[in-house]
């Protein structure tokens, strides 16, 4: 239907929509729920309502409920797959470590887990995926010349550098494994 706009005013629903469905947000805790607002003027009727509410908020011994049509639903499929191994394991150590350390136990471990395998890439990557003088990609690594501190055997040294040595990416360390690559003639 070309034209049709659900929103006729032309907006976007607001955060507060989204979150409740399209019903505007109302809070349950009335205007009580600003300490001024209770010491101000409260009646006996709403004394008892807050007082009632208050004990509303208290869990009961069966509670928080695991149901898992909700896990099921809150969670695609993919990530339930990728979860899988970890909630085995947690699972069985559940009942020696409780509910609360095994949940935050597992939380950690995926994350160590995630942390260590970005290490490895980063470490794999930038030791073998370097700019050299073949390749036009990859990170440019450069090194520093070491620093040389008084008491140092070496500390009067200045490290002389040939015009050549600038930007050759690895080709010289090249030329001295590959002999037969240079031409005797010129050095290059």
């Amino acid at each position: 239907m070309a034209g049709y706009n659900p929103r006729p005013w032309g907006t976007a629903p607001t955060e507060s929509y989204r979150q409740t469905g399209g019903v505007k947000p109302m809070t349950i805790v009335g205007r009580v729920q600003w300490e001024r607002e209770r010491l101000n003027e409260m009646t006996q009727e709403e004394r008892e309502w807050r007082k009632k509410w208050l004990k509303d908020q208290e869990l009961s011994h069966r509670e928080p409920r695991f149901v898992p049509e909700y896990y099921k639903a809150t969670m695609n499929p993919i990530r339930r797959l990728y979860r899988l191994p970890l909630d085995f394991v947690f699972k069985k150590l559940e009942p020696t470590l409780g509910v609360e350390r095994a949940f935050w136990a597992r939380y950690w471990t995926g994350k160590a887990f995630i942390g260590t395998a970005v290490l490895l890439w980063g470490w794999y990557y930038f030791k073998y995926n370097t700019r050299t003088w073949m390749t036009h990609s990859g990170w440019k690594v450069r090194k520093s010349d070491p620093i040389i501190l008084p008491g140092d055997p070496r500390y009067p040294k200045v490290f002389e550098h040939k015009p050549q040595d600038y930007h050759d990416l690895g080709f010289q360390e090249f030329a001295k494994k590959n002999s037969w690559a240079i031409d005797k003639r010129t050095g290059f």
